[in-house]
C-alpha cells in the first residue's frame, strides 16, 4: 500500500473516531513534502466521498508565536470543506476533536481565481471581495500535538472547525498589516496581535498559500474562503469556554465550546 493511501486512511479513520495516532514522521522518516501532500489529498478525497464540499483552503504556522509553540518553522497549507464550518457553538465530542485550540485569524473571501506561482500580495488584495474575522480552531490528529512539518501538512494543516464573523469589511479600505485583533476567553482579555504577524502582511500570506498550492496544480477559486493564518498564540480549549475576538475596525466573532 503506498504511504499516501495508508495515512491518508489512517487519518480520516482518526478524524471520524477521534482516536489520535503518533507521528507519521517518526514512524516513517522517509516522508517528505510532497508525499504529506499526497496523503493529505488521500484523506480529502475519503471526506469528499462521504459528501463534503471543498469551500477553502487555509495556510497555518505562519506566525513567530504559532511556530514556537509548535517547533515547525515553515507555514503548513490544507483544506476546508463545508462539514468544518460552524455558526459559533462547536460541540467537542459531536465533531470528535481530540486537542483543540483556538487562533484568531483574517478570512478572505475571493472574488477572482488565483493560481500560482507568480501571485503576489497586490493581486491577493485585487481578487479578494471581502475580508472578515475568523476563529479557527485547530486540532491534531497526531497525539499529543507532536508534530513536524510533514505531520501538520499530512494531517489537513491541523485543520479542525472554522468560525467566520458575520462583519465584512472591503481589503482596500485597510492597511491589513496594522489590522489588529483582540482575544478574550471567558471574559477576561486573552492575547492580542497584528495583521502584520502573519508574514508581515495576511495578504502576502495567501499570496505564498496559492503560490505553493500552484506547484501542486491546486488554485484558490472564487468564492473560496482562505484563512490566512493566526495574528495571536493558540490557546487551549475545553467544554464550556468561550471566546470573543475583535478586529479593530472591522468587527467580531464569537466561538462557544459545549
Amino acid at each position: 500500500m503506498k504511504p499516501a493511501e495508508k495515512y491518508g486512511r489512517e487519518l480520516y479513520r482518526c478524524l471520524r473516531t477521534g482516536t489520535p495516532v503518533p507521528p507519521l514522521s517518526a514512524r516513517d522518516p522517509d516522508l517528505g513534502i510532497d508525499d504529506a501532500y499526497a496523503i493529505s489529498l488521500d484523506f480529502l478525497q475519503r471526506r469528499l466521498g462521504d459528501g463534503e464540499k471543498v469551500v477553502g483552503k487555509k495556510i497555518g504556522v505562519t506566525s513567530k508565536p504559532v511556530q514556537d509553540m509548535l517547533g515547525v518553522r515553515q507555514p503548513d497549507f490544507g483544506f476546508l470543506t463545508d462539514a468544518m464550518g460552524s455558526d459559533g457553538d462547536i460541540d467537542i465530542a459531536a465533531r470528535k476533536l481530540i486537542a483543540p485550540r483556538a487562533e484568531a485569524e483574517i478570512a478572505f473571501i475571493l472574488r477572482d481565481r488565483l493560481v500560482g506561482p507568480g501571485v503576489t500580495a497586490a493581486q491577493v488584495v485585487a481578487a479578494t471581495e471581502l475580508i472578515a474575522p475568523c476563529f479557527e480552531i485547530v486540532d491534531s490528529r497526531i497525539a499529543d500535538w507532536k508534530i513536524g512539518i510533514v505531520d501538520t501538512v499530512a494531517d489537513n494543516a491541523s485543520c479542525g472547525v472554522f468560525v467566520i464573523g458575520d462583519a465584512r469589511a472591503d481589503p482596500r479600505d485597510h492597511d491589513l498589516p496594522a489590522l489588529k485583533v483582540t482575544v478574550s476567553k471567558n471574559g477576561q482579555p486573552l492575547s492580542e496581535g497584528l495583521g502584520s504577524a502573519v508574514q508581515g502582511d495576511p495578504a502576502q500570506a495567501v499570496a505564498w498559500l496559492a503560490n505553493t498550492l500552484g506547484e501542486y496544480g491546486v488554485t484558490l477559486d472564487a468564492g473560496d474562503i482562505i484563512l490566512s493564518g493566526s495574528l495571536v498564540p493558540l490557546e487551549d480549549a475545553v467544554a464550556g469556554d468561550l471566546f470573543e475576538m475583535n478586529i479593530h475596525g472591522v468587527g467580531g466573532c464569537t466561538a462557544r465550546f459545549v
